[in-house]
């Protein structure tokens, strides 16, 4: 799934399959940060390192560091949802473009 305010921005499939376990490689400080954030909220439960605090002060405000947290625990906790449900995506699914929350 991706928002449409993430393809305004410029995010294209090429971008999203480019993140991998080497995403540093492939991207800019700003969403290497962001992505390295979702890790850790994605992976073992944990204070984040101090060395991942600072590099998301250093590219993100408070604000934007807290509505990432939330962003990603929030679908997160949706896939899980789904997964119980038996409606998680199937390989062939195709790429579903939806309004940005709050955008309208």
């Amino acid at each position: 799934m991706r928002f449409d305010s993430a393809r305004e921005a410029g995010l294209t499939e090429a971008q999203a399959s480019l993140v991998t376990d080497d995403y540093p490689a492939n991207f800019r400080e700003r969403e290497t940060a962001a992505l390295a954030l979702t890790d850790s909220i994605i992976g073992i439960p944990g204070a984040l390192d101090t060395a991942l605090v600072q590099q998301l002060k250093e590219q993100f405000s408070d604000a934007e560091i807290i509505e990432l947290s939330l962003g990603v625990g929030l679908f997160m906790g949706m896939s899980k949802v789904l997964i119980t449900l038996g409606l998680e995506p199937a390989d062939d699914m195709p790429v579903t473009v939806l309004p940005t929350p709050g955008s309208v």
